[in-house]
């Protein structure tokens, strides 16, 4: 009996052995394959910046200055044309036909489009708000009802970081209102009817 089970066990080890060194015969025959397959392939470009070719150069630099970058912004919202925005090298009498070409009259879907647009933004930020609200108040109450001070920091951390984001919403939702407020100015200066702002 003793024997017979001494014959199962050096068959069992010499069948893992065996099994083993065919297993590795065959990912070196896997590697050996692989290797001739990428051979095989054709080889693939590289592309290096003298590939690419020059970049023209730019017509004007770029203003580091964000005022002026914020004044031209600011002239192409209200559709006035600033003598200072005018492209380089262009003389007074083509800044002349761009005036003209600007100053066409809007008609009611272009100012319902703008009001539409800005009021959107204010309704989709009003809503965050109060969403970012109520996730503050859970924040809170789960603060207090906890004990743990691991978790409690971890609630904190995530609470503080809401009020950071509340307090940016409120701003931006300042900056709406401003925004609204302005079109109708903007509106009201260009002989626009009110209805046309609905």
């Amino acid at each position: 009996m003793r024997a017979t089970r001494l014959l199962a066990l050096i068959a069992g080890f010499g069948i893992l052995l065996t099994g083993s060194r065919v297993a590795a015969q065959s990912l070196g025959d896997v590697a050996k394959k692989e290797e001739e397959r990428r051979k095989q392939l054709p080889a693939s470009k590289v592309y290096t910046n003298k590939d690419l070719g020059a970049v023209p150069p730019s017509s004007a630099p770029p203003s580091a200055d964000t005022k002026d970058t914020k004044d031209t912004k600011d002239t192409k919202d209200t559709g006035k044309k600033d003598a200072s925005a005018a492209p380089a090298g262009k003389d007074d009498k083509d800044a002349a036909k761009d005036d003209k070409g600007k100053s066409e009259p809007k008609g009611q879907a272009y100012w319902a489009d703008r009001r539409r647009a800005l009021q959107t933004a204010l309704d989709r930020d009003s809503t965050y708000l109060d969403a970012l609200q109520s996730r503050i108040n859970a924040l809170t109450a789960d603060f207090v009802n906890r004990d743990d001070p691991i978790q409690r920091s971890a609630i904190e951390r995530e609470r503080q970081k809401s009020v950071a984001e509340l307090t940016r919403l409120k701003k931006q939702i300042e900056d709406d209102k401003k925004s609204i407020s302005d079109l109708e100015e903007e509106a009201r200066r260009a002989g626009v009817p009110p209805g046309w702002l609905r």
